[in-house]
């Protein structure tokens, strides 16, 4: 395995990591208001949650791909296999990451899975770490 598709493969694997903070994150703030769970409340875990996903929003409102996936894509390009995960974990964890959605598509799931993350604030706002503490 060449360099620049080995980056490519640990590109893919922070990516998966990154989706899946936000996703697995959303799961257990909403199973965390069901269950009372008061970590779900903790003010900087629900604004690094909120942050990831708005970025992920606003990158595809104004119409641009991810970097991390335009970095991988163009690793893979320099290292001669384009879009040819290398590794079992890579190549699983790029079948996850890239379904075949349109861009238009994937951006109003990006848009209505960030207002679903914006709604959890209202329904259990987060704990400010400057408040009192009782």
């Amino acid at each position: 395995m060449n360099f620049h598709c080995f980056l490519a493969d640990v590109i893919v694997i922070v990516h998966f990591a990154y989706v899946a903070f936000v996703v697995v994150g959303m799961g257990a703030i909403l199973a965390g208001i069901v269950m009372r769970w008061r970590w779900v409340r903790n003010f900087w875990f629900r604004m690094v949650h909120l942050l990831m996903i708005a970025v992920v929003v606003a990158e595809s409102l104004c119409g641009i791909l991810c970097p991390l996936t335009e970095w991988e894509d163009r690793l893979r390009e320099a290292g001669g296999r384009p879009n040819e995960p290398g590794g079992f974990i890579a190549r699983w964890a790029h079948d996850l990451l890239f379904v075949d959605l349109t861009f238009s598509e994937m951006t109003v799931y990006y848009v209505a899975f960030g207002l679903a993350v914006l709604l959890t604030f209202i329904l259990a706002p987060p704990r400010l770490p400057w408040g009192k503490s009782t």
